[in-house]
């Protein structure tokens, strides 16, 4: 029996404390000239998400796309701050995060090897042996593989979703110049307000994606959930 051990994903109060919460209480607060000013305050800001996700990659010794991509954001919306763009272009990076995920989870479908596969599909959860066994002595291999397919377009929606709701968002909150100490209050704002807005809706989709799924095995398989997930 392997004794590999899997890296241990960051916790997920940290990752609100460094990668919204400190981030939006510094720009609201601190981007007066009378405190750190617009520039610095961003530069502090951003910081904080920076770091963690430099931590977690070195601690896990790996980062995934969508770890990267976040990164990738980050540094995009530094830039658009720090260089004063117009913030059509926020807008637009927020909008084109989640698009870009969505369009890599629609395409992997497309290439036979769907990304909620490797997302749901653990090893360490499922009992794949047993699973992958049962369907294939009921004939119902195939039937699962399109039921995956389909749970892999619900799952590029889920991106779509947070694009659509980014944009918007970003529009609605976002109008002062870049540079300024009124663009730094507006985009902590608009951070701390995405969490309930954005994220925790995606969340709830993902969850029902799950179950979606978990349901599938169930009903193809015969088996019970003691038997389709690892109880060790």
């Amino acid at each position: 029996m392997s004794t590999q051990t899997p890296a241990k994903r960051p916790n997920t109060f940290l990752e609100l404390i460094f990668n919204i919460a400190i981030p939006s209480l510094i720009l609201m607060k601190l981007s007066g000239d009378d405190y750190l000013g617009s520039v610095n305050a961003l530069i502090i800001a951003l910081l904080f998400p920076l770091g963690f996700g430099l931590y977690d990659f070195v601690k896990n010794k790996s980062m995934n796309f969508i770890s990267l991509l976040g990164f990738i954001s980050t540094l995009l919306t530094g830039g658009i701050g720090l260089f004063e763009l117009d913030v059509e272009w926020l807008a637009i990076k927020e909008a084109a995060i989640p698009s870009a995920i969505g369009l890599v989870v629609l395409i992997s479908g497309f290439w036979g090897k769907p990304l909620i596969a490797k997302i749901m599909l653990n090893p360490l959860l499922f009992n794949l042996e047993l699973i992958y066994q049962t369907l294939s002595d009921k004939n119902k291999t195939d039937v699962f593989k399109l039921r995956i397919q389909w749970a892999n377009h619900l799952l590029a929606i889920t991106f779509v979703f947070s694009a659509v709701m980014n944009y918007i968002l970003a529009k609605w909150i976002v109008v002062s110049p870049a540079g300024t100490a009124e663009f730094n209050e507006q985009l902590g704002e608009m951070t701390l307000i995405s969490y309930p807005i954005i994220a925790i809706p995606s969340m709830i989709m993902l969850i029902a994606i799950m179950f979606y799924v978990v349901k599938s095995l169930t009903k193809l398989t015969g088996l019970t959930l003691d038997e389709i997930f690892n109880g060790e």
